[in-house]
């Protein structure tokens, strides 16, 4: 059990209650999806989480926000995956707010992110599987700027972004962490072409082409060459965030098919009166409560800065990916034929965690991870 302090359990109580009653299934990932947005999100809500200070949990104090962690972001992203919260707060609030951190672009764009007007995102894949080491999209000198040319795939809502972090590759090989360079593309730039694409479930992602994208010098972020580092620890921020999330798509799975089996007759009796089904829900419990312990032991390291973070960060996001897997599954044949079906809300958990387990690296990424950390 997750050890909160009074301040944390207020903004959990908080994030529940706001998430189940205006960022639940029906009223937006079922709305959003029959009407075919773009965004796969709805503005209106991303405004009220900024009014409820959501949106700078990451931001620091000194720039308006609430100067938490990767603590209190896990409290929210767990809500979010519990009720399958369609939102930019983990590519935007979490991932994005840690790229820019400490630069001149913070200054650009926190009041957007605080107000719920800006959407930010990441680019970094280009390849069919997650490796940001390998970026080759190039950046080259010209004048007093740079000229991009090459290609993002996976770029989380960034059709919907105001200005996405692009990882590119202004020296080194792929391959080589040195020579890595984020850069801030403002989403209106000529030359960039986004291929808008629907997820299973439903959210946006976005393939994105340079070709002659020019920019300025002062789309630098941080330094030339040195982008590994604080594209090191957005991603470490996201997959933390995801293992959160992830844990919360288990544990909102594990309600709704617990209900049922309370609910559900067969031979005269609740079939949660029957001793397999009742060892299934036990052993999922334990493994939830396992993936759980996980993820906040890795958002505790990251607030506290230690060398271990990455490795448990790795550990949260292959356990919580295996757990949220076995939850849906078993979830969806609990409940039998209407399982199937995409009428009941069960299948859409199926669908979000079949997403999130590719976020940041799949499962076989991060325990590769955790060999190589562990001297393997």
């Amino acid at each position: 059990m997750t050890l909160l302090t009074d301040d944390q359990k207020m903004l959990q109580e908080t994030a529940a209650s706001f998430l189940a009653e205006e960022g639940s299934i029906p009223k937006q990932l079922r709305h959003w999806r029959a009407i075919g947005c773009n965004d796969g999100f709805g503005h209106g809500l991303w405004k009220q989480f900024a009014e409820l200070g959501l949106t700078g949990i990451c931001i620091p104090e000194s720039h308006g926000g609430m100067g938490l962690g990767a603590t209190e972001a896990a409290l929210v992203l767990e809500e979010i995956g519990r009720n399958l919260t369609p939102s930019p707060f983990l590519g935007t609030a979490v991932v994005a707010t840690r790229a820019i951190a400490g630069t001149a672009h913070a200054e650009r764009w926190y009041p957007g992110i605080l107000s719920g007007e800006a959407v930010l995102a990441l680019a970094v894949d280009e390849g069919p599987r997650h490796a940001p080491e390998f970026a080759a999209l190039e950046a080259r000198r010209e004048g007093n700027g740079f000229v991009l040319n090459g290609a993002k795939q996976f770029v989380v809502q960034g059709a919907s972004a105001d200005m996405v972090v692009t990882v590119a590759r202004t020296g080194g090989a792929p391959g080589e962490t040195d020579g890595i360079t984020l850069f801030a593309v403002p989403r209106d730039v000529a030359g960039l072409e986004v291929d808008n694409v629907a997820l299973v479930d439903s959210s946006k992602t976005a393939r994105l082409r340079f070709d002659n994208v020019r920019l300025d010098a002062d789309a630098v972020i941080g330094e030339v060459d040195a982008g590994w580092k604080p594209l090191k620890a957005a991603l470490a921020a996201g997959s933390a965030g995801a293992a959160a999330e992830l844990v919360g798509v288990a544990s909102g799975t594990s309600a709704m098919t617990l209900d049922y089996l309370r609910q559900r007759k067969q031979f005269g009796k609740a079939i949660g009166e029957f001793q397999a089904l009742q060892h299934r829900a036990a052993h999922l419990y334990s493994e939830i409560e396992i993936a759980r312990a996980a993820a906040f032991k890795a958002a505790a390291l990251l607030d506290s800065g230690s060398e271990q973070a990455e490795l448990y960060v790795s550990v949260a996001k292959a356990k919580a990916a295996d757990v949220a897997s076995l939850a849906v599954r078993e979830g969806v044949q609990m409940h039998g034929g209407i399982g199937m079906t995409d009428e009941h809300d069960i299948g859409l958990f199926m669908k979000r965690e079949a997403v999130l387990g590719e976020m940041f690296g799949d499962i076989f990424h991060h325990r590769e991870q955790v060999a190589r950390l562990s001297g393997y």
